[in-house]
């Protein structure tokens, strides 16, 4: 689920037509699910056709391929929107040089009252994940590329480039995790993390394996603002000039708490994945009389759903 994790809006018109806009994104939806369909099958056949021509990939190592696809049902930015509510949609697929360096690529597809499954951009990520010898401790190093669309309308679409570390201490009792990273945009933020969870696994019959992993994260970061205030000149004798100064003033902000509970159902190569989240902004900047300027939050449930399978 980190990956998925690196890669994750409404605006009302008139009440009198609020059936008329439920009855049209009723249908974006199925669109956009019929659409899921038609992009995994095509992975799918993908997958197979690939496996033909590397019938001897097993004496290389441990290089393997992974495809998936993944439904987000709110996009957003620890909790912050635009003015839209969009969905999204992204393919996912994974380079794994061994069990622990892998390269990932995932274009993004959203869907809104305004976009019907328009292509937003993509993201590229490389990544290294390494336990201890005693599975004791697991270290998650990343660096990611987004490549939006000038046009994009995502709040996130500002990041131009963020590179990141993850650690965890598993146990049986509880597993405690903290991370960093820093983003690169028109200025350079850093951000903070530290969370808690517990594993629960069940095995079935026919080889069927469900994973549940019930979470709360609390994130932080920098955010940019900019303050104005008067400051009195003096020279010599004459009396002092009021005189306007703006400074950029960067401050380190809790910006959202979040809880999930990932659900992953295995069984041998094939995996599904549901991960429902509550998602709680905090410190949302905000511009008096500047809405434009102001960033859109509010606590919001969301699910993420999706396939992924190893060849």
């Amino acid at each position: 689920m980190g990956l998925i994790n690196i890669l994750l809006k409404c605006a009302g018109v008139f009440v009198n037509h609020e059936r008329l806009r439920f009855f049209y994104s009723i249908i974006f939806e199925m669109k956009t699910i019929l659409k899921f369909l038609y992009i995994f099958i095509t992975m799918l056949f993908f997958r197979f056709t690939l496996s033909a021509q590397q019938a001897d990939t097993t004496a290389s190592g441990n290089t393997h391929f992974k495809l998936g696809i993944f439904y987000n049902s709110n996009l957003h930015y620890y909790g912050r929107t635009d003015s839209l509510r969009s969905s999204g949609v992204f393919p996912l697929a994974e380079l794994w040089f061994n069990k622990n360096l892998y390269i990932s690529g995932a274009p993004i597809f959203v869907n809104n009252n305004v976009d019907n499954f328009q292509y937003a951009g993509s993201v590229v990520t490389l990544g290294y994940q390494a336990k201890s010898k005693n599975e004791n401790f697991l270290t998650n190093l990343y660096i990611t590329k987004p490549l939006y669309k000038d046009n994009s309308k995502l709040v996130q679409s500002a990041l131009k480039a963020q590179g990141g570390a993850g650690f965890s201490w598993l146990n049986k009792a509880i597993n405690i995790n903290a991370g960093g990273d820093i983003k690169i945009s028109d200025k350079v933020d850093y951000g903070i993390s530290a969370g808690l969870d517990h594993l629960f696994r069940i095995d079935l019959p026919e080889e069927f394996i469900i994973a549940i992993d019930p979470s709360f994260t609390m994130s932080a970061g920098t955010q940019q603002f900019t303050k104005t205030y008067y400051k009195k000149s003096n020279f010599l004798l004459f009396p002092g000039i009021d005189q306007q100064v703006t400074n950029d003033v960067s401050k380190l902000n809790i910006l959202a708490y979040e809880f999930s509970m990932p659900v992953v159902i295995a069984k041998n190569k094939l995996q599904i994945i549901l991960n429902p989240a509550y998602v709680i902004p905090q410190n949302l900047i905000t511009v008096e009389n500047r809405p434009d300027l102001s960033e859109r939050g509010q606590d919001m449930f969301y699910i993420t759903a999706g396939l992924k399978i190893t060849f």
